[in-house]
């Protein structure tokens, strides 16, 4: 039977389990995301977080539970998943860009295969959301002829092209020279003060105080303790968070 969506919540992740054989990455797991919300999820390398995010769009398929993103049951066999995958935007650590292809081109792959727009239609679009990431002079570039940062700002053009209900966004700034971060939270925070609904694990700490709602810790699978940026980086409850907190602030 599936899952009743709750009112305001456009992310419903419930008891979601991921085995990889023997291995129990997902134990457990529930997470619910507002309309206009910035969730933030830290925790260890290893705990979870990246599978989680992948459970949500199904990139990865989850072992047990349920996820529903607006309305729609991610998980129901019926569901057309390349539809439901334009409301939920993910930007990868990797930017995952054609390197034969223009910034441009990159951003208005998907609105012509799977938004089935005209070229027309699909520039239209393209040139507004490299334009919204501050990349509009940067069209007819190839991702070698652009810095890291922007082929990451690149990469978020093409995933809000599609104009999306939720981001997820993996790692987005970790591959970066620290000099380019700076252009990729900008460009998140920009998203965060249009209202879009986001789920961001990242080592941007200072990001996760500034920008974010709600903050996640995972740990080993699970979700150990969750509440305001104050909450968790000034007066966590549980020991494994405090012990987590205590040994990032040291860095």
């Amino acid at each position: 039977m599936a899952a009743k969506p709750i009112a305001g919540s456009i992310v419903q992740a419930r008891g979601i389990h991921k085995h990889f054989g023997a291995l129990h990455v997902l134990k457990g797991v529930d997470l619910l995301l507002a309309e206009r919300e910035l969730v933030f999820v830290i925790g260890p390398s290893g705990s979870g977080k990246s599978t989680l995010l992948r459970c949500l769009n199904r990139l990865e398929e989850p072992s047990s539970g349920s996820v529903m993103v607006d309305g729609v049951d991610m998980l129901d066999a019926r569901t057309d998943i390349n539809h439901a995958r334009q409301r939920i935007g993910m930007v990868f650590q990797s930017f995952n860009l054609y390197p034969h292809m223009t910034a441009l081109g990159n951003v208005t792959l998907a609105l012509r295969k799977v938004a089935g727009k005209t070229r027309n239609e699909a520039d239209t679009l393209g040139h507004a959301a490299l334009a919204r990431v501050g990349l509009a002079d940067r069209a007819g570039h190839t991702p070698g002829q652009l810095s890291g940062g922007q082929q990451q700002r690149v990469a978020i053009a093409r995933a809000i092209a599609l104009e999306p209900r939720v981001m997820l966004f993996d790692e987005p700034t970790s591959s970066l020279d620290p000099e380019l971060v700076g252009s990729v939270l900008g460009v998140m925070r920009d998203l965060r003060e249009s209202g879009m609904a986001m789920i961001v694990v990242s080592h941007e700490m200072g990001f996760a105080r500034n920008a974010a709602d709600r903050v996640v810790f995972m740990d080993e699978g699970a979700i150990v303790e969750e509440g305001t940026p104050a909450e968790i980086f000034e007066r966590p409850v549980q020991e494994r968070t405090r012990a987590f907190i205590g040994q990032i602030q040291r860095h």
